[in-house]
């Protein structure tokens, strides 16, 4: 089982962008081993850098806080695919503390390597309103989102006439000694002049600018399930950002926001409907005619039917997302009771008071206890 990130860097869930930092900080340092040799700080090490890549980063720390470990598990509802081999440790020191640490072996340290690593390109979220109907039938839209694209003009290279860089020498990195609170330590930091990719290009493509990659607005049309709520995310997959190096797209995950219904309530797949009947249904018993999704049905009201009483019609609830199973409907008796009345109503009803009407056992109980 993994820690929990929070635990790992000494943190309660919720801590601010500015705890996460600090405690990061502190920690790293701490457990570096370049600095503490004793058995299990390098685990310990690369821990904190995991937590802190997954904390640091807003999208994937909103997902770790909805699912847990579980975000980032292939074939979950999360960034699946990703791995603690996915981090670079080299850059988030280099981004503290100025260069990372090359004696130590365990990470790439803005690497060539680490560079030239194919990398899935960014998920990203849109949150999409959804009428009540929309997402208890499903549906289908089309959303524009401003996407980063592989430039076609180039494949994704960047440019033509690939030569290794002359100031790192292929490697991607520059290697220097430097004095720092350890002492005379081995840093290495990216190279400036290839982006730490190990190669230039004779010629830079004009169309992307030399990144490999061009900015475009993007139509993209989804299918939405039936039965979908507030809260429940939809993921496109291989529709997102266009990955480095070769790597696959990242993805699109649709969250929900659904618009309330005026007539159902609703919790979770089941429906809630009130139903207002008079004092003489009630009492008489009746049918009623009810809405539900799947048009009108006649609904029978037993004689003696209190209010509040809560009749359930099994299977016209919604429908689970991606399942045949649905929900319930209940109606809710609402008995009305009239404030205004005719004359010939006020004799009727006065006529039938006449005829004792509180001969119930709930009266009789009541009755018993008064002084």
């Amino acid at each position: 089982m993994k820690k929990d990130y929070y635990e790992i860097l000494g943190l309660s869930k919720g801590a601010s962008e500015e705890e996460i930092k600090r405690s990061f900080r502190k920690l790293a340092k701490q457990y570096h081993p370049d600095v503490n040799k004793e058995a299990g700080a390098e685990e310990r090490f690369k821990e904190i850098g995991e937590a802190y890549a997954i904390l640091s980063d807003p999208q994937k720390k909103q997902q770790y806080d909805q699912f847990g470990h579980a975000a980032f598990e292939a074939g979950s509802g999360g960034f699946s695919g990703f791995s603690a081999d996915d981090i670079d440790l080299g850059s988030i020191f280099e981004e503290f503390f100025g260069g990372s640490f090359g004696g130590f072996s365990g990470f790439g340290g803005g690497s060539r390597r680490a560079h030239n690593r194919a990398t899935k390109g960014r998920d990203t979220l849109v949150r999409l309103n959804l009428s009540f109907d929309e997402a208890v039938y499903g549906a289908k839209k089309t959303i524009e989102l401003d996407l980063n694209e592989k430039c076609e003009d180039c494949h994704g290279e960047g440019g033509t006439g690939k030569v290794t860089c002359s100031r790192c020498k292929g490697q991607g990195v520059v290697i220097e000694q430097q004095n720092s609170f350890l002492g005379v330590i081995q840093t290495q930091t990216t190279c400036s002049s290839c982006n730490g990719k190990g190669h230039t290009f004779e010629s830079t493509c004009s169309t992307c600018n030399g990144k490999g990659y061009n900015r475009g607005r993007k139509n993209i049309e989804i299918t939405i399930p039936e039965g979908v709520d507030t809260g429940y995310q939809l993921r496109i997959s291989g529709k997102g950002e266009v990955g480095q190096n070769g790597g696959p797209n990242g993805d699109i995950y649709i969250e929900f926001n659904v618009k309330s219904s005026p007539i159902f309530e609703r919790e979770e797949e089941d429906l809630y409907i009130n139903v207002p009947i008079t004092i003489t249904e009630a009492t008489l018993g009746c049918k009623k005619e009810i809405p539900t999704l799947e048009g009108n049905v006649v609904l029978e009201i037993k004689a003696g039917t209190q209010p509040n009483s809560k009749l359930k019609l099994k299977g016209k609830g919604v429908r689970i997302p991606n399942s045949s199973r649905r929900g319930d409907l209940y109606a809710i008796i609402n008995v009305v009771i009239p404030t205004k009345i005719d004359r010939k109503q006020k004799k009727l009803l006065e006529s039938l008071e006449e005829t004792k009407l509180d001969n119930s056992n709930e009266f009789k109980e009541f009755r018993r206890h008064l002084k």
